[in-house]
């Protein structure tokens, strides 16, 4: 048996059979062409955890066979920085390669940042740990070794792929560089959009923004989850628990309906609020000109199933809901707000019609009386075009709103006593 460094040494024979044996092409982490080669390296340098894929065992057995200390191992894992939701992957299917659609170039609307799906890094992984599922790469942490070979340039060439401690329980799947919010939102409801509130709240300055997206450094990450509690977009992954229990606020709907609109609009043809924006003049309907028009646009956006078209109006179900805000851009009248979600009243009508339009098209309106404003005792409400608004931050549920509505507008949003999770978590950031 030799090569280019000639007849083999026995120690060298030994370390090859203690390594995972399948070569990773010159791309692993050890940066060594073969793992023969990386053999003949750990021989000369004494370095028993050169070889990434090697276990603890594995390492403490080539320690043993070089004479030298043993090492605790820092197990490894491949992740991608990206949900697999990136805008554009349709249309380069059907191409050779993730390098052939980079050069093929992206289109407006399309991620730039985002992975291609085509699978090209799940051709270096030599163990099994990686495969295309529906234009996405899943990587099975039970058979990822670590080695790194799919970290590579070679193998990604958006450079999505980065090695993280095996036992991680934070990830931000995003690697997006777009400057402008709204315009990521519009390309992949799971893209950072560089709001730096998971940097300002980690207590070990573990994450920050990078090229306009968050980016976690394990070394000093402990995974507190404050970061999750505190993103804006409820992105970031957390592992050990339920994100939608770790949030601080919720949508809200500032309609209460009465499920004509929906109905209307769909007899029309119109299959979206923007459209039935666009092209309905809701006045002319006999409709509330403000009101929800019930065809769910925010339902579609929502990555969490936490609203939904009910009796023709959207409703957000607050135990579903993280506060993303994704559904208040999609609603093209405004009517979703983010409030807390510890409970408050909530007044579910935006409308700035007059006294008697409003009971001509809705039972449930806001006729503007001033009634609750005028007898709320923190001055927690206030009037706004012809309909009462409840501030949320002041608002002590104190119910006298409720008693003096004569119509019964005024709702009671009531928290299920269940575990608070996010109050712990928020008890890392820095300042409490």
């Amino acid at each position: 048996m030799s090569n280019q460094y000639g007849s083999i040494p026995e120690i060298v024979k030994k370390i090859l059979a203690v390594l995972p044996g399948t070569n990773c092409g010159g791309h692993g982490g050890c940066g060594k062409a073969s793992c023969e080669e990386c053999a003949v390296a750990i021989a000369e340098s004494k370095d028993v955890t050169l070889c990434p894929a090697c276990s603890q065992g594995q390492a403490d057995e080539i320690a043993e066979i070089t004479g030298s200390p043993a090492k605790e191992i820092y197990k490894k894992v491949a992740f991608i920085a990206c949900a697999g939701h990136a805008a554009g992957k349709e249309r380069f299917a059907g191409l050779a390669g993730c390098a052939e659609a980079k050069e093929k170039g992206f289109i407006r609307g399309e991620c730039k940042d985002g992975c291609l799906g085509l699978g090209s890094c799940v051709e270096f992984c030599t163990f099994g740990a990686m495969k295309a599922v529906d234009g996405s790469i899943i990587i099975d942490k039970e058979k990822c070794n670590g080695c790194g070979a799919c970290a590579s340039a070679e193998s990604c060439v958006q450079g999505l792929i980065h090695m993280i401690p095996a036992d991680a329980t934070n990830f931000i799947p995003c690697s997006s560089c777009e400057e402008d919010d709204d315009k990521v939102r519009e390309i992949c409801g799971f893209g950072c959009i560089a709001c730096g509130e998971c940097e300002r709240a980690c207590p070990e300055g573990a994450v920050s923004v990078v090229n306009n997206h968050a980016v976690i450094d394990y070394d000093k990450c402990v995974g507190c989850i404050a970061c999750a509690v505190k993103c804006r977009k409820k992105i970031i992954v957390d592992t050990l628990h339920d994100l939608s229990e770790l949030k601080e606020k919720v949508a809200f709907v500032a309609c209460s309906g009465g499920g004509r609109a929906g109905v209307t609009y769909g007899d029309m043809g119109l299959a979206s609020c923007k459209e039935a924006v666009a092209k309905a003049d809701p006045k002319e309907l006999g409709l509330c000109t403000t009101g929800c028009t019930g065809l769910g646009d925010c339902t579609r956006v929502c990555r969490y199933d936490a609203i939904h078209i009910v009796n023709g109006t959207a409703l957000v179900d607050t135990d579903k809901c993280v506060g993303c805000k994704d559904c208040t851009y999609a609603c093209p009248k405004g009517l979703i707000t983010i409030v807390p979600y510890k409970g408050a009243k909530m007044v579910p009508c935006s409308s700035t019609d007059d006294y008697e339009d409003k009971l001509e098209v809705c039972g449930f309106a806001c006729v503007g009386c001033g009634d609750c404003a005028a007898n709320c005792p923190n001055g927690a409400i206030y009037m706004k075009g012809k309909h009462a608004v409840v501030d949320p931050e002041i608002c002590e549920d104190c119910n006298v709103c409720q008693y003096v509505c004569q119509r019964n507008v005024i709702r009671e949003r009531k928290v299920p006593e269940h575990n608070y999770i996010q109050t712990e978590a928020l008890k890392f950031r820095k300042g409490e």
